[in-house]
């Protein structure tokens, strides 16, 4: 699915996985690689280069990538949790290419990726590290990911506060806190709904209280969503 807020020509997370696959091509889990040759690498027909600069916002953030700068020159390089991010990413079923042309460069990466997987040492997920990341509330980076933990979220607080399966969306994005960016988190959720996994309903929160409001959703369409329904067991 297309971006919404960029020029990207495909989905956000499909465009994390392919900078940080372009990425390691270019030898970033070992050395420092010019932003300025990433983007070239990664940028297609009738897409900007600033169309990706909140992806590698978004990266740098989560700790996928490390950024650089020497005399004015942004360096990149590729991290420990950037090679496991990307590892899930090109296994997660939210990463697939679109009707648009796939260059060599993307599948020449990919083959080399797939002859290189048995000897690439890529940090695994121990049960003592995601009880850490749990513990730390660990950014997320993926769709798939994002919907798990928002389905984890719902069900506790439906449980705990007994809200007869319509969940207040405000609660929600509180709970996860800064694990998303706000926006990241509307356009994510809107997506949950697309795939009938929750349904966003209307409404308003029980005191009108203004920031409760902003913490929930107000779509262009429908309006003001504030309660999120879950569909799929």
């Amino acid at each position: 699915m297309a971006s919404k807020k960029t020029g990207l020509q495909g989905s956000e997370s499909q465009a994390k996985t392919l900078i940080l696959l372009a990425l390691w091509d270019l030898g970033g889990a070992k050395t420092e690689v010019k932003k300025s040759d990433l983007t070239k690498r990664v940028t297609r027909t009738k897409e900007k280069v600033g169309d990706y600069q909140s992806i590698f916002e978004d990266l740098q953030q989560t700790g996928a990538i490390a950024v650089a700068t020497k005399n004015r020159v942004a360096n990149i390089s590729l991290t420990d949790q950037g090679l496991q991010i990307l590892h899930e990413g090109l296994k997660s079923h939210d990463f697939e290419f679109d009707g648009h042309q796939v260059g060599s460069r993307v599948a020449n990466a990919l083959v080399k990726w797939i002859r290189q997987i048995d000897s690439l040492a890529i940090p695994q997920a121990t049960p003592e590290t995601k009880a850490n990341q749990s513990a730390k509330g660990a950014n997320i980076a993926f769709y798939d990911e994002f919907k798990s933990v928002v389905l984890e979220v719902y069900d506790k607080l439906n449980y705990e506060y007994n809200f007869n399966n319509l969940v207040p969306i405000y609660r929600i994005r509180r709970a996860i806190g800064d694990r998303v960016s706000r926006t990241q988190f509307n356009d994510w959720l809107l997506e949950t709904q697309a795939d009938d996994t929750l349904q966003l309903q209307g409404g308003t929160v029980e005191d009108n209280a203004r920031d409760k409001i902003e913490d929930s959703i107000t779509t262009q369409l429908n309006g003001l969503r504030c309660y999120a329904k879950r569909l799929k067991a």
